[in-house]
């Protein structure tokens, strides 16, 4: 549908524009979604193959594109995707969310002993839930 570019990274943006949107597909251990709050776990350190986190993340490309987000108060578009654990994912595909606000953000280390950059978005308030029913 066109609301997020790349066809793999859960990140879409660059370092010096900011955040347009993320995708919340189950990749990442550390990820905390309350609906209309995600602590959302940064991108790199994982390995292809296990998916599992092997080395440090860096505040680069994506990662700092959604610190530029936070900066600048920049909304971010949050696309959920079935194969997230949550209770606010759709039963099936992926669905557009809404408009969130990189709250904060900062590093910690994660369930698996290394560095990743955490990201708390806040769900911009006054909008429709009508997107958020499954299709």
């Amino acid at each position: 549908a066109g609301l997020h570019r790349p066809t793999v990274a859960g990140i879409s943006g660059s370092e010096r524009e900011g955040a347009d949107s993320i995708v919340l597909s189950g990749g990442y251990e550390d990820d905390k979604d309350f609906g209309d709050e995600i602590a959302y776990t940064g991108h790199g350190g994982r390995d292809q193959e296990t998916g599992r986190q092997i080395a440090n993340q860096n505040l680069s490309r994506g990662n700092r594109a959604l610190a530029y987000s936070s900066l600048n108060g920049l909304p971010v578009r949050v696309i959920r995707g079935s194969s997230h654990p949550s209770p606010y994912s759709p039963s099936r595909g992926y669905r557009y969310d809404g408009l969130y606000l990189v709250d904060d953000y900062w590093h910690e280390i994660g369930r698996s002993g290394f560095r990743i950059w955490r990201y708390r978005l806040i769900r911009v308030p006054e909008q429709s839930y009508g997107t958020r029913s499954d299709p």
